[in-house]
């Protein structure tokens, strides 16, 4: 078998045009996201000295989706999700850019980025779920999961690359950069989604039908199909109570290792190339449909790095169990994602993946507050332990639920 037909068989999305444009251009555009997240966290420490300053930008980054998810998912199944995208693309770049002016005149304030992260939540409320269910429309259901693993490599290299040149940037030449190289990422995504060609065949247009009606309908649907809700109830658990990496990464790095913006970057890669080789790893040996057991097992290993994370006060130490998180993180999020869309009817597809929003990145505000606190009052080491015992516990409870509400209806 030549190089082409191996690529093919292991990784058939990039055999489809408009996926390759897709995912080229999200190569360029999630190495600035990075760039910029890390920077931002860095920037805030740098200006407050707080962890619960910093929690609170990223809840404030996230209560849009939080607020506004579910209207998102009606909007999104009833337009183009191509010119979605091109809309929020550009908004994020023009938020990048004002920030990035912000530093380099000097007049940044801590107000500034709490306004900024709230508009880019705003963003993100359409953009998240709109991308999620848009891969679909740019694959098919056959390499769907082949698809989202390939998106999760992506991003996960971005995680690798953004933060180091990030915490090498600010350490070189200051915040100015990572900002405003971020705004230029966007191009190439733009550009890509605009050259696409899409059908539009899977929108079902219901304009006499208003919001609030076409909101509660994709809320039945979603509690009438246990793999759906069950699935969304994990990631909800995961959610609050790991996905703060953003706040508990730089506060491990600066008040419990004694780092500086450079060892924050470092051990952001870390956490990077697990996910990036997990990722690969998923997107080359999986073609079909995702495994209760490997859902759980992910949830299970990913807390238990939480709480090794805590205990430990060596660099090298925390990067490696950083690396161990990375990997089990991109096994449950791509299980997590292709378990709820090849469970979802077309229709209803849009509503389901702003569902998902909500619950993925809406508890982030929730887990952020929760996170902030814990550090501030018992130290960064605790919050690691607590949370990971947390979501060890909740997930062991609600695996065991599901077993027992199956042997219930069987009786019946």
């Amino acid at each position: 078998m030549n190089i082409k037909n191996k690529l093919k068989y292991y990784f058939p999305a990039l055999t489809h045009k408009n996926f390759r444009y897709f995912w080229i251009g999200s190569i360029v555009s999630l190495i600035g996201t990075w760039m910029q997240n890390t920077g931002q966290s860095w920037l805030v420490l740098t200006l407050t000295n707080s962890p619960f300053k910093l929690s609170l930008v990223n809840a404030l980054q996230f209560t849009p989706v939080l607020l506004f998810s579910l209207f998102a998912g009606a909007i999104i199944d009833k337009l183009p999700k191509r010119k979605i995208l091109i809309f929020t693309q550009s908004a994020m770049m023009i938020l990048a850019l004002i920030l990035s002016l912000l530093v380099f005149t000097k007049k940044v304030e801590y107000w500034h980025i709490l306004i900024l992260a709230t508009l880019l939540g705003c963003a993100n409320t359409l953009d998240m779920p709109t991308r999620q269910s848009f891969m679909i429309e740019l694959v098919g259901k056959d390499n769907l999961l082949n698809a989202i693993a390939l998106n999760s490599s992506v991003f996960n290299a971005a995680r690798l690359i953004g933060p180091a040149i990030s915490g090498l940037m600010i350490h070189m030449l200051g915040f100015t950069w990572c900002f405003f190289l971020n705004a230029i990422s966007f191009i190439p995504l733009i550009f890509g989604i605009y050259r696409m060609n899409v059908k539009n065949s899977t929108i079902k247009r219901r304009s006499n039908k208003n919001l609030f009606k076409e909101v509660k309908e994709g809320l039945v649907y979603i509690s009438k199909n246990p793999k759906i809700y069950r699935t969304i109830i994990l990631i909800g658990i995961v959610g609050t109570f790991i996905m703060n990496y953003n706040i508990l990464i730089p506060l491990q790095a600066k008040m419990v290792l004694n780092e500086s913006s450079k060892g924050y970057g470092y051990l952001m890669a870390y956490m990077g190339a697990g996910s990036l080789i997990s990722a690969i790893f998923v997107a080359a040996s999986n073609k079909s449909g995702s495994k209760k057991a490997r859902l759980y097992f992910s949830a299970f290993s990913v807390s238990l790095a939480l709480i090794l994370i805590g205990f430990s006060k060596n660099f090298t130490l925390t990067g490696f169990f950083l690396f161990l998180a990375g990997v089990f993180n991109i096994i449950f999020s791509t299980t997590a994602n292709s378990r709820i869309q090849l469970n979802s009817n077309d229709e209803y597809r849009g509503r389901v993946m702003s569902i998902y929003s909500l619950v993925f990145a809406g508890s982030t505000p929730i887990g952020s507050l929760i996170t902030g606190y814990i550090s501030n009052n018992f130290g960064v080491s605790i919050t690691f332990m607590v949370n990971g015992i947390i979501t060890l516990l909740l997930t062991l409870i609600l695996l065991l639920t599901s077993y027992n509400f199956r042997s219930i209806k069987t009786l019946k």
